[in-house]
Order: C-alpha cells, then structure tokens, then sequence
C-alpha cells in the first residue's frame, strides 16, 4: 500500500475532474482512447491529481480509469484517482480500476444538506455521520490516500459539516473536499465556510482542505480564490470550466489567477509578498494546447471572449488600446500569450519534409503517436504541404487532433462534391461506404451546400438524428487556412459530436457529420448487443 503524498501548504495542489465531472457535460463522453489522450496530456500540464472517472458507474468507465492509472499514473506521474459512492462497492471497485497507479486515491462521498438527506438519501444526519465514518474506514483499508466529499457542503448546517469531517478525518481521509454542488454560494460566504472549518474542526491538520463549486452564478472561480484565502490547499477544476449546467470552475483562470497575482496570494501561503516561486505545478505553456485538445474532443467550443484561452483573450481592436501595447505591452495586457503556450505561427515543415522530421516535430509539441497514427497523420501532412505554403505549428496540431479523435470507421466517406451558386439550387452528391463494404452513392438538394451534403449522407446511412449544433472556426489565418467543423447529434436525448479539420470547409463539414454519425450507430449497436445479452441471460 503505497504512501499518499503530503505536499507542502505553500502550495495549491490542482485536482483536475475533466474526465469525471467535466465529461458529465450534456454530449462531452468520450471513449477510452479520447479520455487516455487527454489524462496524458494533462500529466504533460503538470496537474497533481486525475480524477479519472467513476469505476462502478458503468464497465467503460472502470476500463477507462484502469488504463489510465496504468498509462498515466507510473512513478513520478500524477496521483490517480476514482470517485465512489459511500457504499463497498462503489469503493471497492474504485480500489480495483486503480490498482496499476503507483500513486492513488478513492475518493468518496454523501451528500450531508438537510435537503438531500430528506429527499434524496431518505436519511437522518446521524445515519449519515455513521456512513461516514464506516466507509472512509473501508477506504482506507484498500488504499492509504482517501478524500472524503459531504456532497452539497455549501448548504449544509455547519455545526452538522463539521461533525461529519471530523468523523471522517477520523477514520482515515486525508483530503477533506467542500462541494459548492449547485453554485450557489458567494466568495464571502464560501471563504467564511473554510474559515469555519479550520477553525472548528479539531482534527482539520491532519488533512489537506479541498474545494469543488460548479458555476451556476459564475462565481466559482472567485469562490476558490477566496477560499485559498482561508486555508484551502485543493482547488478540484476542468479544463475551460465544462462539467455539468453552467459548469465548473476552470482550471485556466484558476491557475493564471494564482499566477499573475501570486503577490496578492503569497502572504495567505505563508510566503514572502514579493515570492516569485510559482504557486502550483502547473506548466502554464501547455494550458493553450490542452484546452484545444479538450474543446476539439468534447466538441465543446471555447467562447472567444473566455478568460485565458478564449480566441480573443490577447486580441484588441480599440485603437487606444492597439497604440498602448505597440508602445508598451504591459499597458492593456497583464500577462504574456506566449505564458499559456499561445506563440506566433511558425513554419516548421514543408512539402520535402521527411517523416522522422514530422515525428520530431510532433514530439517537440506533445505529441507521441502510435505507427498507425502516426502514418495517417504523415499522409495528411503531405495532402496539406501539398495545398499551402506554410505550414505551421498549429496546422500540425489541428491534423493530430483531428486524426486522435476519429470514432471507428463504419461508415466512411468516399466523395463528396457539390455546385452551389446565388442562382442555383445548391445540390450535393456523396458516396459512402458501409459497414458491410458496400460503395453506396446519393445527391440531394439543400438550402446551402452543407444542408444539402447532410442531407445526400442521410439517405445513405439512413440513421435518424437531428443536427443541434454546427460550427466552424478557422485554425490560421489567411485563405488557405484549415477550417475545423464542429456538429452535434441528437439522438433519443443523448448527444453526439463529430469534429474535422480541412482546408475545404466543405469537405470538414461532410467528415464531421460522418464522424458524429459513427459514434452514434456504434452507441446503437452497444445497446443492441446489450439488449441480446440481457435477453440471453433471462431465458
């Protein structure tokens, strides 16, 4: 049983739940290959600890949480983490998925406001004081790191609250998690809950204080930096904020807060005003690179006016402000783009580039693909040498992502072509091979070119759906730029994104209509053969 690690309380430990609460967001699921890809990246971010999903939630789940404390949670690699119930098996096989990771935690939880025990637990405060305890201890008997949540903290008595963290630093939690479950605090008060915790817990040091808030007020991010103020040491946060409704606090703003102002934050961590050390972990360079990579996954787009990573973060317009940062950046910018990893194009590769060249390159950037990946992500390199002049690092990005996150290929698209024009109607023919290798071919007419492709791949897949959402966002500048198309499905009230990236818009949209429409016959037939399993098992 391995050792949990106590860091120091001068630093703020980042606990990231992209993958557990970020991906609860309405049509963020990602398969188990896209979840992997992500747990690597945000190692490569620096995070302390992965909340890599919820083990007993679903057998997808528990595979995807064992794979990546096998992958990502090796010596020297970041805490793994599952979320659990308080029940034994819940925790049970938290304990099971995480056994690869050199380093773990089971985090568990129960909710302890006075509504959720009356009508969602059905339970008295002194059944779930008992709970508590009980399986904080069955927690620590399978591993020697366990976080213990009381599930809506922030409106719970705090006379109850502290009782119940006190019962469960007791028998064994080592982090102490504060939930703002439903974002409905303010900073005051939430910092005024930690306070009341330090202060009326007895056995609060011996355990680090968390804090998890989602952002239906759009105060969690200042809640956390309030509660730093009082003695929190975890800030629990997603990548560009995405979890359930409004989401969560992110982890971007969080981090850059803490970093830019660390003069502010340095006297309530006991430190020098004028410190430099960082305040957390984070390698603020890959903050950029991971919130794509994680918009580009979920199919959850940036706002551009988002703090941090949005498009027009470092942008000005205003010609008093454009005169000030050409004289002195410092005067309308109060940190630097290239501090998230935000840097001018540059051209790194041509059309005579060789393939350990591109494997080099793609390394410098984060990226290490497997051969097969590799090789497709090679083929399209050469397609778009061949087709612009310049070809930069975030070209090279768009083609990586755009390759890792492709669903299985069941249906796939071999044409597409269409004429379109102000006085004609817009027409579209397509040919799509099935997943039976049939070579299937259909046009269609539409109020603009892509209506009219969706249209021509419909009558070939023949999948009902409704489109609910379609973006386009271009990855450079100029006219050659790659244009990267984001769609969601719908299907039977659950959701389902598909994403492309090509220098033909065109052509972006039609694959990424395709990519959407194969996760969601591939969900189609996960059900069918769940169906066929079920009924095996009943006769």
């Amino acid at each position: 049983m391995e050792t949990p690690s106590q860091p120091s309380h001068d630093r703020i430990i980042i606990f990231d739940t992209t993958l557990r609460d970020g991906e609860q967001a309405p049509g963020a699921a990602l398969n188990i290959n896209e979840k992997l890809t992500i747990a690597r990246q945000l190692a490569r971010l620096g995070v302390d600890v992965i909340e890599a999903g919820f083990p007993y939630s679903s057998p997808g789940d528990f595979e995807a949480v064992q794979k990546i404390a096998e992958v990502v949670g090796v010596e020297g690699g970041p805490i793994i983490c599952g979320l659990a119930r308080t029940t034994h098996n819940d925790i049970k096989a938290a304990a099971d998925a995480l056994k690869p990771a050199a380093r773990s935690r089971i985090h568990t939880f129960i909710a302890t406001s006075d509504i959720h025990l009356q009508y969602k637990l059905k339970k008295s405060r002194a059944e779930v004081l008992s709970i508590a305890g009980e399986m904080v201890a069955y927690a620590k008997s399978l591993t020697n790191d366990v976080e213990f949540s009381p599930e809506d903290a922030g409106r719970s008595d705090p006379e109850f609250l502290y009782e119940v963290l006190e019962r469960a630093i007791a028998a064994g939690a080592t982090t102490v998690n504060i939930p703002d479950t439903v974002g409905y605090t303010t900073p005051a008060e939430f910092g005024a809950l930690i306070r009341g915790i330090k202060e009326n817990v007895p056995n609060i040091d011996q355990a680090i204080i968390s804090v998890h808030g989602h952002n239906d007020l759009g105060l969690a991010v200042a809640n956390f930096l309030e509660a730093v103020k009082n003695g929190a040491r975890q800030l629990e946060c997603t990548i560009n904020g995405i979890g359930e409704r409004a989401g969560n606090a992110a982890l971007e703003e969080l981090v850059m807060g803490l970093h830019v102002r660390r003069q502010y934050f340095n006297p309530f961590l006991g430190r020098p005003v004028n410190s430099e050390a960082p305040l957390t972990n984070i390698d603020t360079r890959q903050i950029y690179k991971t919130s794509r990579l994680v918009s580009n996954l979920t199919g959850m787009l940036v706002q551009p006016n988002k703090a941090i990573v949005g498009a027009n973060a470092f942008a000005h317009e205003s010609g008093i402000h454009q005169d000030g940062v050409l004289k002195n950046r410092l005067t309308y910018e109060i940190m630097d783009a290239q501090s998230i990893g935000l840097t001018d194009n540059q051209i790194v590769l041509g059309k005579l580039s060789g393939r350990n060249a591109f494997r080099s390159r793609l390394k410098e950037l984060g990226f290490d693909l497997a051969d097969q990946e590799l090789n497709k992500a090679f083929v399209r390199f050469k397609e778009l040498a061949d087709k612009k002049k310049e070809v930069t690092d975030w070209d090279l990005e768009a083609i990586v992502n755009d390759e890792i996150q492709q669903a299985p290929e069941l249906f796939r698209l071999e044409l597409v072509q269409v004429s379109c024009g102000d006085r004609a109607h817009p027409t579209a023919t397509v040919a799509i091979r099935t997943p039976d290798g049939q070579e299937l071919t259909d046009a269609a007419t539409g109020t603009g070119p892509v209506d009219a492709v969706y249209k021509a791949i419909n009558r070939v897949v023949n999948v009902p759906n409704e489109l609910i959402e379609f973006s386009v966002q271009s990855v450079t500048a100029g006219i050659d730029a790659i244009g990267e198309v984001t769609i969601r499905l719908r299907q039977n009230e659950r959701i389902f994104a598909g994403h492309s990236a090509n220098t033909d818009i065109i052509v972006a949209s039609a694959q990424a209509y395709v990519n959407a429409l194969n996760r969601l016959y591939a969900s189609m037939q996960r059900q069918e053969e769940a169906g066929k399993v079920a009924i095996a098992v009943e006769s």
